[in-house]
């Protein structure tokens, strides 16, 4: 495991530590308390990917696609609002999974018994208004 602690000013320096410790891992799954910075940390590591799209919380459309300077894209999830799991199934979820692009994933407990064998667990506790903790994790699905 893996632990990254930052201050908010300094969350590209952090981002850019997650994009160098995940490798060729595709599948990243985002656990925090509502508001611990899930979606900031996202926007910045969608920056420092590349991304040339507007990065936002795909909490009420379920997915959001985002776009590259390179041409690849990036998925990004928020199970939030899901009520039943097989809901994933209905948007292609395992299509998404093993396309060979970024899915990033909020709220994955909702789809548990969906998520692929390996994963990078990207956790974020607020240490307070301003830092963070991350820690980093490579890690099989146990369904």
């Amino acid at each position: 495991m893996i632990t990254i602690q930052y201050e908010l000013d300094q969350i590209e320096n952090a981002a850019r530590r997650i994009i160098e410790e995940a490798g060729d891992e595709k599948i990243w799954i985002f656990q925090g308390q509502m508001g611990a910075g899930k979606t900031t940390l996202i926007k910045a590591l969608a920056k420092q990917l590349g991304v040339v799209d507007q990065v936002s919380s795909p909490t009420f459309g379920i997915v959001n696609e985002y776009g590259t300077a390179a041409g690849s894209k990036i998925f990004h999830f928020d199970f939030y609002r899901m009520d039943d799991p097989t809901e994933a199934l209905d948007i292609g979820i395992e299509e998404y999974f093993y396309g060979g692009e970024y899915c990033w994933l909020e709220w994955a407990e909702k789809i548990a018994q969906f998520l692929p064998e390996e994963f990078l667990l990207i956790r974020i506790i607020p240490d307070s208004q301003n830092s963070r903790t991350i820690t980093l994790q490579h890690s099989r699905n146990a369904n």
